[in-house]
């Protein structure tokens, strides 16, 4: 957040106190986000996270029609149903833990964050509501941490060099360039580009943490994969309307 803030400085100086509440906001979407999936990792699996936080693509949209009054096309509302269905079937049928639950949370709080940044990009500098959600999110993640003992200085070379890849690369450049993407695309679009990490989360959970999922939970992945999907391209399907005979 720092780096960021110097090197959009004057941006930063310039930004207008709707845009410092516009990334104020970002960042709160942003940090829940982060919080909720950093504490359900730790009583459910990667593959899950990953499935359940796919979501977003489907509360991207109905939270649109709820907060802003968007129409929402009958797709969206079936694609929630059918990913409430694969969400139970993927939690065991019936075994839906805590992790998963906050897992849910996650996925309607980075929902949030899409609109919030589809609607801040329109009329504000993207390299200051960049800097402005990376500091709320960097001082809230203190505040958490300090209470539970967690705060601790990187030690070793290994340690600094992921560090400055995860907040440079991973957290910085990919949230400008979503941010800058967002001036061009839809919200409901970009959920569903983020959307391909779920087929990610179950490929590296499988590869690298050992995760293993029953029939009947590889179906309700396999529903809410469809759900993602369906949201998005089922509408391009519909022939474009005739234009009025003059």
């Amino acid at each position: 957040a720092l780096i960021v803030a110097l090197v959009f400085r004057r941006q930063l100086r310039a930004l207008s106190p709707a845009g410092l509440r516009f990334g104020l906001l970002m960042g709160a979407f942003l940090t829940g986000g982060y919080v909720l999936q950093t504490f359900g990792l730790e009583s459910t699996s990667a593959s899950n996270a990953g499935f359940i936080t796919g979501l977003v693509v489907v509360f991207t949209p109905l939270i649109a029609a709820g907060l802003l009054r968007e129409r929402v096309p009958p797709v969206a509302w079936a694609a929630a149903a059918v990913s409430l269905l694969g969400l139970y079937l993927l939690s065991g049928a019936g075994e839906f833990n805590s992790g998963d639950a906050l897992m849910l949370g996650c996925a309607v709080a980075f929902a949030g964050h899409i609109l919030v940044t589809g609607r801040a990009v329109v009329h504000h500098d993207v390299g200051a509501l960049l800097a402005v959600q990376l500091g709320v999110c960097g001082l809230v993640c203190l505040l958490v941490a300090a209470p539970l003992g967690d705060l601790e200085l990187p030690r070793g070379q290994q340690v600094w060099s992921a560090l400055l890849v995860t907040s440079l690369v991973a957290s910085a450049l990919g949230f400008f360039v979503q941010s800058y993407a967002q001036q061009h695309a839809s919200p409901t679009r970009t959920a569903l580009i983020l959307s391909a990490e779920p087929a990610f989360a179950g490929f590296f959970g499988y590869l690298l943490a050992g995760d293993r999922l029953s029939a009947i939970s590889w179906l309700g992945a396999g529903l809410i994969m469809t759900a993602i999907v369906a949201v998005e391209l089922i509408p391009r399907l519909r022939p474009p309307r005739p234009l009025p005979e003059a």
